[in-house]
């Protein structure tokens, strides 16, 4: 698909924030090129839901790349420890939960990156998100610039070309009840989104992991009823 738009590499999980942030890259008048992983997590189903949105919402292109992060384990996502249930917001503040998974975010910004640098884009969106609770060190504003930092240097387009990569988090500050009005406004269709750690084999999302809950307190504050199914 040709296009004059800026380009810009959207990572795409599938879930709520970052199905919105495409919605936002689009609606800023980006060519969005989204890049989603299979890195061997237990809730696969959002990978269904991110090859949906990419459609859908038109997408330049949807890459899914595979990698073996269950090997490496160190999570609940990818291995065989529980995922936390019913905590309360204070025991998700506490500490870096069992769900953060060994150096994700600089796995998938790494890949983003470079695949931003193959196609002339230097601008990287990622829906992550540091308010609602900030318990994983790569969610983070400072954490962000420094990967910035990395791109600018370590790349042929960021010494070369004059241009600056910028790594967009416009989640960054956001409430789950304004991310979702924000949403809503842009017409993102939230029963097409997965947020659960640990949702069964239909897919259903359990309602008490630290990401389901999240995610129904910001409908509820939002005055709105989450579309998704539940178990």
């Amino acid at each position: 698909m040709k296009t004059d738009k800026e380009k810009a590499v959207v990572l795409l999980s599938g879930g709520l924030d970052s199905t919105t942030v495409l919605a936002m890259a689009i609606a800023q008048g980006y060519a969005c090129y989204c890049l989603s992983f299979s890195y061997g997590q237990r809730q696969t189903v959002e990978l269904t839901r991110a090859r949906e949105n990419a459609r859908l919402m038109g997408a330049q292109s949807h890459l899914v790349l595979n990698l073996d992060l269950d090997k490496i384990g160190g999570s609940a996502l990818t291995g065989d420890m529980a995922v936390p249930k019913n905590r309360s917001a204070g025991e998700m503040n506490a500490a870096i939960p069992v769900t953060y998974v060994p150096g994700r975010n600089t796995i998938f910004l790494s890949h983003a990156m470079a695949w931003a640098e193959v196609l002339g884009a230097f601008h990287i969106f990622i829906g992550i998100n540091a308010l609602d609770y900030s318990g994983y060190p790569d969610c983070r504003p400072d954490y962000l610039a420094a990967f910035e930092k990395v791109a600018n240097l370590g790349t042929r387009a960021g010494v070369e070309s004059g241009l600056n990569y910028k790594i967009q988090a416009p989640l960054m500050h956001l409430t789950k009840k304004e991310i979702i009005l924000k949403g809503k406004a842009l017409g993102v269709d939230y029963s097409r989104t997965h947020s659960c750690y640990d949702p069964d084999s239909e897919g259903r999302a359990c309602g008490r992991c630290d990401a389901c809950q999240l995610r129904l307190k910001g409908f509820n504050e939002a005055g709105l009823v989450d579309p998704v199914v539940y178990q």
